[in-house]
């Protein structure tokens, strides 16, 4: 299995350099092609979703991510197609200044090189980091789950031929195709590959992207969980409060930017409490009032509640068991969210809106590689800007240093 990884990272790593000469427009036929295959793709795609779907034996909320359907599908072909719209983040210029002597020295986008995918459950992800790499100029190695291995691999193959077939390199896409024992062996092998993979990026469970943090050699771009708040504020519209707290919690609960906690000032607790509670129990939500509820990721139509006595405290409380994901105030009050912006240290920080906006197609980046709560080198929504570094190119005319 080694030798066959190695060969794998190899390949990703020889076709950095072509892929960072692709010229824009081949890089955006090869990106329609791939939407294409997508939709005349699609009777085998879905083929290969039930059985995964078959053999799956875990949560209703981890089956709804690894189902596949038409709806999604088409979904997925229509991401590939603004992904094509999107500017070329390569070669982009970053800034640019003429120092005294005449140099000239331009900042400019280039690609992070190959990079590693680790990831659960979701098949969309195969296509979405597919054609993130793709226009960013990157070659991308896909470890998927043993549990959408099917989906998966049926996804590539449409995807990985219909880009050949438009002249992208060979190593472009890697798809490491283990199950089982041989998939759990994989990771710390590909992980240890750090002369030929430059960038890892897991997407996951907490105890997933931690095991990947504590093994690589390699850089790691990750967040380890979402413990996202919603603190409603004594000057707070109670009405885009309520419409907040709602769409926070039940639109989807299973996912990174759902609210796991509701922050009440003391002062309209009364007030707001018994509406907000009487709505969400209607959703199905419970309610946890317990201190063991605090900092807790239920992914699940759960909300822990706890009243505070100002936005100071609400601070605190964040600092203390968020996980600088996404945390949003709601509040009328000028001041009070601009304190609330300034002390709250997350990835995302909301004032009267959604933490669900905390997405990258939300943020205007087309798909999304992920949600980064760290700060070196990238934070947020990670889209094809994100998946870039930059050089310095310095001209000049002959000029040498005094």
């Amino acid at each position: 299995m080694g030798a066959r990884l190695e060969k794998t990272a190899r390949r990703a790593k020889a076709a950095c350099r072509p892929l960072s000469a692709l010229e824009t427009d081949r890089k955006n036929k090869a990106l329609t092609a791939m939407a294409r295959a997508v939709r005349s793709d699609a009777a085998r795609i879905l083929a290969a979703n039930a059985k995964d779907l078959k053999a799956f034996k875990g949560a209703d909320t981890a089956r709804g991510r690894l189902a596949l359907d038409p709806v999604k599908l088409s979904a997925i072909a229509a991401s590939i197609e603004n992904i094509a719209g999107l500017p070329d983040p390569v070669g982009r210029l970053i800034s640019e200044t003429v120092r005294p002597n005449g140099l000239r020295i331009r900042k400019v986008g280039v690609p992070i090189g190959a990079i590693l995918i680790i990831y659960e459950s979701r098949p969309n992800v195969t296509a979405d980091c597919m054609a993130l790499c793709l226009k960013s100029g990157n070659s991308v190695i896909l470890k998927g789950g043993s549990e959408a291995v099917h989906s998966n691999r049926a996804l590539y193959a449409a995807l990985a031929r219909a880009a050949a077939a438009e002249g992208v390199p060979a190593g472009a896409f890697g798809f490491i195709d283990a199950v089982g024992a041989g998939a759990r062996r994989a990771v710390p092998l590909l992980l240890k590959m750090d002369q030929w993979i430059d960038l890892v990026i897991p997407r996951g469970g907490e105890g997933l992207i931690r095991e990947v943090a504590r093994l690589s050699r390699i850089p790691v771009i990750k967040h380890f969980k979402g413990v996202c708040h919603v603190y409603v504020d004594k000057d707070a519209d109670l009405r885009k409060a309520a419409a907040i707290v709602l769409n926070a919690k039940v639109q989807n609960p299973a996912v990174c930017n759902a609210a796991e906690a509701l922050l009440v000032h003391r002062d309209i607790a009364d007030r707001f409490l018994p509406r907000i509670e009487k709505e969400l129990t209607a959703k199905g939500v419970i309610i946890r009032r317990d201190k063991k509820a605090w900092g807790q990721e239920f992914l699940d139509l759960i909300l822990a509640v706890r009243v505070v006595k100002d936005v100071n405290e609400a601070i605190d409380h964040i600092e203390t068991y968020g996980s600088r994901h996404s945390d949003a105030i709601v509040t009328e009050n000028a001041q009070t969210a601009k304190t609330f912006k300034d002390a709250v240290d997350s990835s995302c920080v909301f004032v009267n809106c959604s933490t669900r906006f905390n997405d990258g197609g939300e943020f205007g980046m087309g798909a999304e590689m992920g949600i980064s709560t760290d700060k070196l080198h990238v934070r947020g929504p990670m889209g094809l800007e994100e998946l870039t570094s930059y050089k310095y190119v310095v001209e000049g005319d002959g000029q040498i240093r005094q």
